[in-house]
């Protein structure tokens, strides 16, 4: 990524039985975190439990996508529909290695 230190937004998740509407939403989420200033990247697993991973230059650009209106639409449908549990974890990365 080469733009140390930025920060990463950890979300794990369960979903309830009823996912209606979920993935599309959850796609919508990702190609609109992808304009907001500051977004760097984001990785994702869902299986029995998700983990998305998303990546930001500052705390700034951070807290404006939290606040952004369609994802606070997402924010609230996900905790009366979709999910049982969720935890976030805002964490500074200061350093990375990768091995191919």
């Amino acid at each position: 990524m080469n733009h140390l230190p930025y920060y990463s937004v950890i979300f794990t998740s369960t979903l309830n039985e009823d996912t209606e509407g979920y993935n599309a939403m959850a796609e919508k989420m990702e190609a609109l975190a992808k304009e907001q200033d500051g977004f760097l990247g984001i990785n994702s697993a869902r299986n029995q439990i998700g983990i998305t991973v998303s990546y930001w230059k500052s705390l700034e650009a951070i807290k404006n996508w939290k606040a952004q209106t369609d994802h606070l639409e997402a924010q609230q449908k996900g905790k009366n529909n979709w999910y049982s549990w969720y935890n976030v974890k805002i964490c500074k990365v200061e350093r990375e290695y990768s091995f191919r």
